[in-house]
């Protein structure tokens, strides 16, 4: 879709009109990857979205900063590789066919395992795309052609491949612990898929007596139903109440079971809690877990009294009354106090708010359960990604985060691997009747191994995240060893939310140090050697948009009124290392509004013979505004050029919005108007296809759509050269020019203050003007008529008189008033408006100075306060300037 001539553009911007169509051409022809075998490598990956999902404001943030990233690497020559798939999402992925199954009175069980999954298949086949085209329609250049999917058979297999290694290295580990169960689902889930909620609940107090009938202990709870597995009464060690009670060894005797229990020194007892006393549930509570560990229990002897729907199971020692079994754990809970109560031994209840764990697809109240999973020794795994962080191999962006991933991962738990889906990557371990294990890639080797003794495969399914921390090798066709993974690991920079950084990020620093390149240097090993961590996208009002709130913000919709390119740069010049972005309509709107200006200043040029430069090297000027315009380009590249290596993408934004929009659209067309010389056009042409590069990152269908039109080009922009001006920055051009633009921009601002109409022509007076503002002003004078509308600049002191003072570079220059305004009703008029704009800032200022305003004020209130004291206070300002331009 290269041009061979210039073609008029249209009137009116239409982003529509020409994404769809650029997107497809360029993806069509493979310049999402062109084929440069001789370049310097360079790739990224793609956080994985679940097949199930679609696109909203946090995955237009995330992919919009890698797009922004891998353009312009691309620009700059390199054989720039962004990959690009989705995850098989198992929870997700297994519920959204589950649902469609229940719409037709149908469900999981009534097929077996293999045909569910068939199922499945046919659901990615026909649905599970949403996502990608979504990526499209804002603008992702990823490398289509290959596409990954984490249930891919070269996926499978580096997965399996994995968790057999680790097994063998004693890395992974079948264990009884605590899980986060979800009783809907059925299934272990991750710490992030467990969202805590506040919950109006209840802290009952109860009595347990002792054993010895010499008294009770008081413990209180906010879930009296788990006392029907309690095993302990813990207190702390410096509790002086309990010393003779544990000395003597003193027990418990719990109501309703008739289970004897010991009471334990443990300092997970808060003395200044309640009574200091806590029942301990280790089968049930991840704290007391350990605190039963401590205690000597072993994790096989804990007692479970839950079944995986969170119904009452009779526990190991047969003692929970048979009026439970079978009984929801609330209505148990229900139960348990009444029968405290009609035995007199419930003291009080408290109303409080409980931090209550839910599962953030089922919905339900998530149980700490006691079940056999399989484990990774996350803690062995940890210790190089903390070496790759703490020397430099692996860089975290902004180095604020550094402090938090240390700290998490010194402390890392074992992570827990299993779930109990049936889509997903199958568990390789076989089981005998023995209970032997048996881990292997094939039935066949698991086979060879038991001896030939039947077994049969583990029924559970990997955690999600395992499969996704192979992302960053298994995408390039790990574990067979290429060409491609030689080149394109370890990957350049990984750009992710930092809400992942523990559950993916980490996991990848983990499964990548550990599996590649064993014998080479760290460096060499590490999955990306930056790590980008951006916020997360608010609403206006500086809210977690959430639906509940309905403050979600469909960037899809976005899109369709005000175009990708001006979403795209919305976010990136929002962004700013790792702060949360608050969402901003418009602003979208403005930098839709910046995209037609440039627009109409190709337009401007087409009209008037400027089209496609030749030459990536500025042409030569002799102008004082082009050689300017030409130093302002160089400046320009550079601050974008650091910007970007400091991954600074609100600097990077910032400075080609400014230059495009400022110095190129407003200042350099309006100081060459009339003067189309053949120069003037190849400097003119030139600029514009600098600009048209630089923003091309930020905004690419635009960008593209005004490449292709401004006349004959070997290549499209997005396989362009970046800029290489190959010119110096003329300082005397670049002081005349910017005494210009000074006076204009001056001139007609204080114009505006004081109401004095925009066209109307003054004379100004300098008395004692430098030799280079002589100079300037002498051969620049058709610049100074045009857009200063002054008839004449002359070289003496001003009349007497009123007269206004204005500036530009070391001149101070004074334009007489009298006869121009009506000095005294101006006067009058500015200072009411400035008396008005002072009580206002001071009222504000006062509001903002009061501790019991700031503390206790809603957030958006505190900063709507803070922004009109910022607007009142600049305005009063505006208004005494103009006051003491009157004198």
């Amino acid at each position: 879709m290269t041009q061979d001539s210039a073609e008029m553009l249209d009137k009116t911007f239409d982003p529509a009109a020409i994404e769809a169509k650029w997107y497809a051409h360029w993806e069509t022809a493979g310049l999402f990857r062109p084929e440069r075998p001789d370049a310097t490598p360079f790739t990224i990956v793609n956080p994985p979205p679940n097949v199930t999902g679609s696109l909203h404001v946090g995955h237009a943030l995330d992919n919009t900063l890698q797009d922004v990233v891998i353009r312009y690497e691309r620009l700059r020559g390199k054989d720039a590789l962004w990959v690009v798939g989705t995850d098989h999402a198992g929870i997700a992925t297994q519920m959204v066919v589950e649902r469609q199954m229940e719409q037709r009175q149908d469900k999981r069980t009534n097929y077996t395992r293999e045909q569910f999954i068939e199922k499945v298949w046919e659901w990615k086949a026909e649905s599970g795309g949403t996502i990608t085209g979504q990526l499209r329609r804002l603008g992702c250049s990823m490398d289509w052609s290959r596409e990954q999917f984490t249930m891919d058979p070269h996926f499978t297999k580096a997965v399996v491949k994995v968790f057999v290694d680790l097994h063998k290295q004693g890395l992974i580990y079948r264990d009884k612990r605590l899980v986060n169960w979800d009783p809907r689902l059925k299934t272990a889930i991750s710490d992030l898929e467990v969202e805590t909620r506040e919950i109006d609940g209840k802290f009952w107090h109860f009595r347990y007596p002792l054993s010895d009938g010499s008294g009770h202990i008081s413990v209180a709870t906010t879930r009296p139903e788990t006392m029907l597995a309690d095993m302990a009464v813990a207190v702390n060690p410096s509790d002086e109440r309990y010393q003779a009670l544990v000395a003597r060894g003193a027990t418990v005797t719990l109501p309703i079971t008739g289970r004897e229990i010991p009471i334990v020194f443990d300092e997970h007892a808060d003395p200044e809690l309640g009574s200091g006393a806590v029942k301990i549930t280790p089968g049930h509570d991840f704290n007391d877990f350990e605190v039963g560990k401590r205690a000597g229990i072993k994790a096989a002897d804990m007692l479970n009294m839950l079944d995986a729907e969170a119904k009452v199971c009779q526990t190991s020692d047969g003692l929970i009354p048979a009026e439970f079994i079978g009984t929801d754990r609330f209505d148990a809970r229900k139960r348990v106090v009444e029968l405290m109560d009609a035995d007199g031994l419930l003291d009080k209840i408290e109303d409080r708010v409980i931090q209550t764990p839910y599962g953030d697809r089922g919905g339900v109240v998530i149980e700490p359960w006691l079940t056999d999973q399989w484990y990774v020794d996350a803690e062995t795994l940890a210790k190089a990604p903390l070496d790759a962080v703490r020397s430099g191999a692996i860089e975290i962006v902004p180095k604020t985060w550094e402090k938090t991933f240390f700290n998490w991962m010194e402390n890392i738990q074992p992570w827990c691997v299993s779930r109990q889906l049936w889509w997903g990557h199958r568990i390789p371990a076989w089981y005998a009747d023995d209970g032997s294990i048996y881990v292997a890639e094939t039935e066949e080797e698991a086979q060879s191994q038991a001896g030939n003794k039947a077994v049969k495969r583990d029924e559970d399914v990997l955690d999600t995240w395992f499969s996704s921390a192979l992302w960053p090798f298994a995408t390039l066709g790990w574990p067979e060893d290429n060409a491609l993974l030689s080149r394109h690991y370890p990957n350049d920079l990984l750009i992710s939310g930092f809400d992942i950084l523990f559950f993916w990020d980490a996991r990848m620093a983990m499964q990548g140090i550990h599996f590649m390149k064993p014998e080479s240097p760290l460096a060499e090993r590490v999955p990306w050697k930056r790590l980008y961590l951006h916020g997360l996208v608010r609403a206006a009002d500086g809210q977690k948009m959430s639906k509940s709130k309905g403050n979600v913000v469909d960037p899809l919709g976005l899109i369709d009124q005000y175009g990708a390119d001006a979403l795209r740069f919305f976010m990136a010049a929002m962004e700013s290392q790792g702060r949360d972005v608050k969402m901003d309509e418009k602003r979208v709107e403005g930098y839709r509004n910046f995209a037609t200006k440039l627009w109409n200043a190709a337009r401007f040029c087409q009209s008037n013979g400027i089209g496609a430069s030749q030459s990536v090297a500025a042409p030569a000027a002799t102008s004082a505004v082009n050689r300017w315009i030409i130093g302002e380009v160089v400046e320009t590249v550079a601050a974008l050029d650091k910007a970007m290596a400091d991954l600074r993408f609100d600097a990077a934004a910032n400075t080609i919005y400014q230059f495009a929009w400022s110095q190129f659209c407003d200042w350099y067309i309006e100081l060459i108007k009339g003067q189309f010389d053949d120069e003037t056009k190849a400097v003119a042409g030139w600029v514009l296809d600098q600009i048209l590069v630089m923003l091309h990152p930020f905004m690419p269908f635009v960008t593209e759509e005004l490449w292709s039109k401004m006349g004959a080009r070997p290549y499209e922009l997005i396989v362009a050269k970046w800029p290489e001006p190959q010119a110096p920055i003329d300082a005397q051009a670049k002081a005349e020019v910017e005494w210009l633009i000074a006076l204009v921009g001056n001139l007609r601002a204080a114009k505006a203050e004081l109401g004095i109409a925009p066209g109307a022509r003054l004379t100004a007076y300098l008395a004692d003007p430098s030799e280079q503002t002589r100079s300037i002003i002498s051969h620049s004078g058709t610049v100074i008529d045009r857009l200063a509308r002054l008839d004449a600049i002359r070289f003496e002191p001003a009349p007497a008189g009123a007269a206004m003072q204005i500036s530009a570079g070391d001149a101070m220059l004074a334009i007489p008033l009298e006869g121009v305004i009506d000095l005294a009703s101006e006067k009058a008029r500015l200072e009411k408006a400035l008396a008005t704009s002072i009580k206002e800032r001071d009222s504000l200022g006062k509001r903002l100075e009061n501790p019991a305003f700031v503390e206790k004020a809603k957030p958006e209130a505190v900063d709507k306060a803070k922004a009109d004291h910022a607007a009142h206070s600049a305005e009063a300002e505006r208004l005494q300037a103009a006051l003491a331009r009157l004198g």
